[in-house]
């Protein structure tokens, strides 16, 4: 036990350094990496499998694509207590990808990932893990005691034709509410069918339907949106716990669109993802999107967003505009208008509006701005806005963020109703003004104003149901190594200054992480 507390200070840096060094430079005879690494953690791929005639061909010309990775994380409470413990966690494992070649259109791919975590918190105190929950399975932790996630976390057949594609099977889908999210140890992916077209000039459609979903952080693919795996009302203690981190436990997720809600209400816990995705940059200096996704008899949404580019010589400006609409088809009357599930008809609140107008509908709304200034020089610079109607809580537990790309900054969720968030960011490429290769840093600052009129009181306490205000301030550091093409390692420090609670604990924090990824 001492020996793994003193694990928690160094954080393994300089052994995850070496360990994946040492397996890069095993292969250092690759000059041009089969895929690259971007900033947001998706993947370009340089080599792609041939096209073959014959059968045999399939597989003996396919392409193979490995990744090795390291991920570790410490949260520090600025004053912890029964609810916030100070809490950290290293994974270390690889990816194995197989893309077998095409053949007259068809072809299949199978992509295997493994985390392993060798030093570890205890179990009992596995529940207070915050960011670094993903290198590991907490219900796999709490129930069989498994400290590591082996899981084909893709495995679809695909068919092409022209710039077409249609996908069958375990897959990721990144679209503006789902996404692959692959910033920790395993990517979030969706089963199910979906069709990706470039075939009309200028435009990219995206349609998805999915029947079920594989968090970052488990083994098993559940359902898409229910929260809670089996009945809480017959479970206690630890077993609560199991239950909670089944099916769709996302930190976003809304607890009220549990299992036992939707068994009192007589309705299936089973539910399909439908998206529809166009993106068109048809119109000169014009990037447009539209954006439908539903889960049906729960809720849909409708996003629309712009971003127009102005050059003014050496630096050009880019103005974006987002808007949101969210309908309530039925999941307001099983869960209720706020995330934490507390003022729903089946809430420990009922009867409560929690200081929403309807607290039984989630119709909802935001709205969202950014202006970026990038020059031809190193740097880019960005300020950006978003207000969420007084309405509903936004419900988003798919990895794609409502505020991403303008306000979210590293591991916030400021999507809950009457929430302001001012942002600002710089970045700065070291490699192209000429001072340090492979070397960029992003460093954010957000301003998140929050609603702290919506409470409810529960056997005479005060609960809130949104977070207090806060100030955010995260730096992000990505150094490519130049001597090994594939090899990098990131740094990301947030420190979170955050108004005491009603009952005046203080959810102010410092979150430190450390990754390195090789990929050949």
């Amino acid at each position: 036990m001492k020996r793994i507390e003193a694990m928690k200070k160094p954080f393994l840096f300089s052994l995850g350094m070496t360990l994946l060094s040492g397996a890069g430079l095993a292969a250092n005879t690759i000059s041009v990496p089969k895929r690259t690494l971007n900033a947001n953690r998706t993947l370009d791929y340089n080599t792609v499998p041939a096209c073959v005639e014959k059968p045999e061909e399939i597989f003996t010309r396919g392409e193979w694509y490995g990744r090795l990775r390291l991920n570790s994380f410490r949260w520090d409470w600025k004053k912890g207590d029964d609810v916030r413990q100070d809490n950290w966690a290293i994974g270390m494992g690889a990816s194995l990808m197989l893309k077998s070649a095409c053949f007259h259109g068809f072809s299949a791919t199978i992509d295997a990932y493994s985390s392993q975590n060798p030093w570890h918190m205890d179990a009992e105190k596995i529940p207070y893990l915050k960011a670094g929950k993903d290198v590991l399975s907490r219900h796999d932790v709490l129930e069989k005691d498994r400290y590591h996630m082996n899981v084909i976390a893709q495995l679809y057949g695909e068919y092409r034709i022209s710039e077409s594609s249609v996908r069958y099977g375990r897959q990721k889908f990144e679209s503006f509410l789902t996404r692959s999210n692959d910033t920790k140890m395993i990517p979030n992916t969706f089963e199910g069918l979906t069709l990706v077209s470039k075939d009309l000039p200028g435009h990219l459609f995206k349609i998805g339907w999915f029947t079920k979903q594989k968090l970052r952080d488990h083994t098993q693919f559940h359902d898409v949106l229910t929260y809670g795996k089996n009945s809480f009302e017959n479970l206690s203690g630890e077993d609560n716990l199991i239950n909670a981190f089944g099916n769709n436990d996302d930190s976003a997720m809304h607890r009220g669109l549990s299992y036992d809600n939707y068994k009192k209400a007589g309705k299936s816990t089973k539910h399909d993802l439908l998206v529809a995705e166009v993106w068109s940059m048809a119109v000169p200096r014009l990037k447009a999107m539209l954006n439908f996704t539903a889960v049906p008899d729960v809720l849909s949404s409708f996003t629309a967003q712009g971003d127009y580019t102005v050059n003014m010589g050496s630096f050009k400006l880019v103005a974006g505009i987002r808007y949101m609409r969210q309908f309530d088809n039925g999941g307001g009357s099983i869960g209720g208008a706020n995330l934490m599930g507390l003022i729903g008809p089946y809430g420990k609140a009922n009867g409560e509006n929690g200081g929403y107008d309807d607290p039984y509908s989630l119709d909802g709304w935001l709205i969202a701005g950014r202006l970026d200034i990038k020059s031809e020089a190193p740097w880019k610079f960005r300020v950006g806005y978003s207000h969420i109607g007084d309405e509903a809580d936004i419900v988003a537990p798919w990895r794609g963020f409502p505020t991403g790309g303008f306000t979210r900054a590293m591991g916030q969720y400021n999507w809950q109703a009457n929430t302001d968030t001012w942002m600002i960011r710089g970045d700065y490429d070291f490699e192209k003004a000429d001072l340090v290769r492979g070397l960029s840093l992003m460093l954010r600052y957000a301003w998140q104003d929050y609603d702290e009129g919506k409470f409810v009181v529960i056997e005479g306490n005060r609960v809130p149901l949104t977070p207090t205000d806060r100030q955010v301030m995260h730096l992000d550091a990505i150094y490519k190594i130049p001597y090994l093409p594939g090899l990098e390692a990131r740094v990301r420090m947030g420190f979170v200054d955050a108004d005491k609670s009603i009952a005046g604990a203080d959810p102010s924090y410092s979150e430190y992480r450390f990754e390195m990824n090789y990929l050949f």
